[in-house]
């Protein structure tokens, strides 16, 4: 009887020691898993795709500006004009703003643009109106972008409100 119980305890005791190796492979397999994909994409589509964010994929074409498009309308109250022209190559920095280079009040009228809006030259901290453009309004691409002839991101069902139609 002695015997019997030996050998069922020896019997049982190799069966938990096997188990319990199993479990640390497991771990040790997910942990290489994500040592080797960090980032992963978490099954979750973006707008490149379900390419892996360490993976490098080709880059998109370049978007066609149109040359010049005319003055284009606004699509609600308070939008920021768009800009109808390339400004591919247009430097705007500290020292330097292509844009004010046609737009400025000082030369608008030779060049034939349009003049920058007043309100670019109020402080908008103090209400001070500035013999020169308001550092707050320099960057102009903050605001104002151009339209690339292409396929929007995402899908929108976003319509002009009547009034600027």
């Amino acid at each position: 009887m002695k015997r019997i119980l030996i050998a069922m305890l020896a019997i049982s005791a190799f069966i938990a020691g096997t188990v319990q190796s199993e479990e640390p492979q497991k771990e040790t397999a997910n942990v290489v898993a994500e040592f080797n994909n960090p980032g992963g994409i978490g099954g979750v589509e973006s707008l490149r795709g379900m390419a892996e964010l360490e993976t490098t994929r080709p880059a998109d074409p370049m978007k066609h500006y149109p040359k010049d498009q005319g003055v284009i309308d606004s699509d609600y109250v308070y939008q920021p004009p768009l800009i109808p022209h390339t400004i591919r190559n247009y430097e705007v920095s500290l020292n330097a703003n292509k844009c004010l280079a046609c737009h400025s009040w000082k030369n608008a009228k030779e060049m034939g643009a349009t003049k920058i809006s007043v309100t670019h030259y109020i402080s908008p901290q103090e209400g001070q109106v500035l013999s020169d453009v308001s550092p707050s309004r320099y960057f102009c691409q903050q605001c104002h972008v151009p339209q690339a002839d292409a396929k929007p991101l995402v899908e929108s069902d976003f319509k002009r409100v009547n009034a600027l139609r």
